[in-house]
């Protein structure tokens, strides 16, 4: 079954988080609704967000004030934010917008189609993460295997061809995905991109180590953050 990305509309109106889930459908992922900030901070206590649509004025906690708590934790940190407001106060305002870590601003009435393709590449982003995450774990596994000498149910050779099938596919969608965001994307998504190719790079580099003749023993595998 493929796993699916999650992604957190937050709101205070529900006719708006009807509307935002009726353009995102069409990528179908999971989507979980939040009518305020306190909500959607308890919501990222438990689940993994690939990205956050955060409304900018809400009663109580505001848009802000809720991003200011997410960057805060190391949890959650690292989230794609795309503020939406239907209130537009000038470069000033969308500073503040984006000084809070917000990736993205976007002013109501929106382009449903942009939005869609924006939340899309973070989406694609935080998939490939996820394999990445994956990779590593079975390496890791390998890894200490080959130091306590166990060879485990498929033997080394048979567990190091099978990682490097599944990375070399993950390469491949990551290239094509860079390929795609080379044309037209923000630059945050860019950047999350790179710093996802520079993970595979680390993590095909430790792969290789473990090929006959080389020394795996002192590989480290790149940082998953």
């Amino acid at each position: 079954m493929v796993q699916k990305a999650k992604i957190l509309l937050v709101d205070d109106r529900p006719e708006n988080l009807l509307a935002l889930e009726a353009i995102l459908s069409a990528l179908d992922q999971t989507l979980v609704r939040a009518s305020s900030g306190e909500e959607a901070l308890k919501a990222l206590l438990t689940d993994d967000f690939a990205v956050i649509l955060l409304d900018v004025q809400m009663p109580g906690m505001d848009g802000f004030e809720t991003a200011a708590h997410i960057k805060r934790r190391e949890r959650t940190r690292d989230i794609p934010i795309i503020f939406l407001t239907a209130i537009n106060h000038g470069p000033h305002h969308t500073f503040r917008g984006y000084a809070a870590g917000a990736v993205d601003y976007i002013s109501k009435p929106f382009d449903p189609w942009v939005l869609r393709a924006k939340v899309s590449v973070f989406v694609d982003l935080y998939m490939k993460n996820v394999q990445l995450r994956e990779q590593a774990a079975l390496l890791r596994l390998q890894l200490e295997g080959r130091d306590a000498g166990e060879d485990g149910a498929k033997g080394p050779s048979g567990l190091l061809a099978e990682l490097s099938a599944r990375l070399a596919a993950v390469e491949e969608q990551a290239e094509a995905l860079s390929k795609h965001l080379d044309e037209s994307a923000d630059a945050a998504a860019v950047a999350t991109a790179a710093h996802l190719e520079r993970k595979l790079t680390g993590l095909r580099r430790a792969l290789d180590a473990l090929e006959p003749g080389n020394d795996g023993r002192t590989t480290s595998l790149p940082s998953q953050n």
